[in-house]
């Protein structure tokens, strides 16, 4: 004799598609949000972008017009001829680069001596680490002019991307610790029933789980060094050193010397240190999604 055999009830497929619809209908009023929001932030890059493909007159009619009559993909090539904007493009790759790496090397190195080891003030000294973010750049501008003044470094590019080797910053280092502090210490404590000392248990276990604020603080790194443009203008003298934030200044004075409208060359030239930070943030954004959630779970 056969037994019968039990089955899961059967839900009628109609439900789930109204349980779909729904969910669905409920998440309208959050997509129409973003979508304005997306045309907010989106519009003007837009015209900025439609703006360096036009001609001069093109620029002033009005009404005024979205589309450009004929692009003119030339305007990226005449703003490499009115001024360096190729040297200007790498010495802002080479402070950005020796700045990102120097941050993150030694911010990442103190935040792990403030999530793993326990010293007399270690909270104290953190609070007053932390009282620094509280300060503007401007109040201490004077004494870092003198210093380097006083070690030659002033119209020097290693003006911009040596300091950042000497603890890379408050915020780098709070953002380094309190990923940290979501990692168990029971890795550590393997790796050291292992033999392996401290630095061993940064490099080869803390760092491959940590990638995601590596990365945030390299997008971090990255967007602050390449559009700085208080350092550069303190620190640079010479034309061949300056970084491109600073070069657009001296370009639009260059360009502005021939009498004719400008608008549409400016617009070139700000794509062009405009693109390196829109690539560098498409590329790795899910990276600094997941580094920034998980540096506020644990405190």
């Amino acid at each position: 004799m056969v037994e019968p055999t039990l089955s899961a009830p059967q839900v009628p497929a109609a439900r789930f598609g109204g349980v779909r619809l729904r969910q669905a209908t409920r998440m309208i009023p959050t997509f129409l949000v973003v979508l304005v929001l997306a045309a907010a932030f989106g519009l003007p890059f837009l015209w900025a972008v439609l703006t360096s493909l036009k001609v001069p007159r093109e620029i002033f009619i009005f009404p005024p017009t979205w589309l450009p009559e004929a692009p003119q993909w030339s305007n990226y090539i005449e703003v490499f001829r009115q001024a360096p904007l190729a040297l200007f493009f790498w010495n802002s790759l080479k402070v950005t680069v020796l700045t990102g790496i120097g941050q993150i090397l030694s911010a990442s190195l103190v935040a792990y001596g403030f999530a793993r080891f326990r010293f007399p003030g270690r909270n104290i000294l953190f609070l007053v680490m932390l009282s620094t973010l509280m300060l503007p750049p401007q109040i201490t501008i004077i004494p870092t002019f003198l210093l380097f003044k006083w070690l030659g470094w002033l119209d020097e590019l290693r003006s911009l991307y040596i300091p950042p080797w000497f603890g890379g910053g408050a915020f780098a280092i709070f953002l380094f610790r309190q990923f940290f502090l979501t990692i168990p210490r029971e890795f550590d404590e393997a790796a050291k029933i292992d033999g392996a000392n401290s630095l061993w248990i940064f490099f080869r276990v803390l760092t491959p789980l940590s990638v995601p604020v590596f990365v945030t603080m390299g997008i971090f790194s990255f967007l602050g060094s390449w559009n700085d443009f208080f350092g550069p203008l303190i620190f640079l003298n010479t034309t061949e050193k300056f970084t491109l934030a600073l070069g657009l200044t001296y370009f639009q004075r260059v360009v502005s010397l021939g009498g004719q409208a400008t608008e549409h060359l400016m617009m070139a030239a700000s794509i062009i240190m405009t693109l390196p930070c829109l690539l560098v943030f498409v590329l790795l954004q899910r990276y600094w999604i997941q580094g920034i959630v998980m540096s506020g779970i644990k405190g």
